[in-house]
């Protein structure tokens, strides 16, 4: 089937954010598509912080954008904008990194005041690098997250349903896209 990047964009080793996307490629990889996962905290600092495209661990990260049919992208959000981890990452990708992809953007905060940060602040960005197809993303509440003691994640029965249903979303519209290629 396809290849997802599933990027998260949190610099938190414990995030909710970064725990919500392993969920989620868990049922992506259910449905059939290769999943990588790439946690973008675990590129080096000095790379990202001294804006080097040319370091490996960076150019690595650009062949897996390249490598993907779609990208999920997820981002806790902090005063109303995705993380500045995530942004100095996407700005060291090639302009069009997403061109030709389809990508889901999710992001998690601790109030609904931030919902709207997935149209107006992601979004713009991720057409702007060229996505063919942003998918409508979804907000979760940090605390519709639940993680027990062993890692186990539980996802709130609303939102779980709404995060499954743009998340199907997004794999049906990758088969679509996987189905129109291999007839061309």
């Amino acid at each position: 089937m396809s290849t997802v990047l599933s990027v998260s964009g949190s610099p938190s080793a414990t995030s909710r954010t970064g725990r919500l996307l392993r969920h989620l490629d868990v049922r992506l990889a259910e449905q059939g598509h290769r999943v990588i996962p790439l946690d973008v905290r675990a590129l080096p600092a000095e790379a990202l912080l001294g804006a080097d495209p040319g370091h490996p661990a960076i150019q690595g990260a650009a062949r897996l954008f390249e490598q993907a049919d779609g990208v999920v992208i997820g981002t806790p959000v902090y005063k109303a904008a995705y993380s500045g981890l995530l942004k100095s990452l996407m700005d060291l990708l090639p302009q069009y990194a997403l061109a030709g992809k389809a990508v889901l953007p999710l992001a998690t905060g601790g109030s609904p005041a931030h919902v709207l940060a997935v149209d107006y602040a992601l979004r713009p960005v991720l057409t702007a690098m060229g996505a063919d197809h942003v998918l409508p993303g979804w907000f979760v509440v940090d605390k519709h997250i639940a993680v027990d003691p062993g890692g186990a994640v539980t996802v709130q029965e609303d939102t779980a349903r709404e995060v499954h249903r743009v998340t199907d979303a997004f794999s049906a519209a990758l088969a679509t896209r996987h189905h129109a290629l291999a007839a061309a």
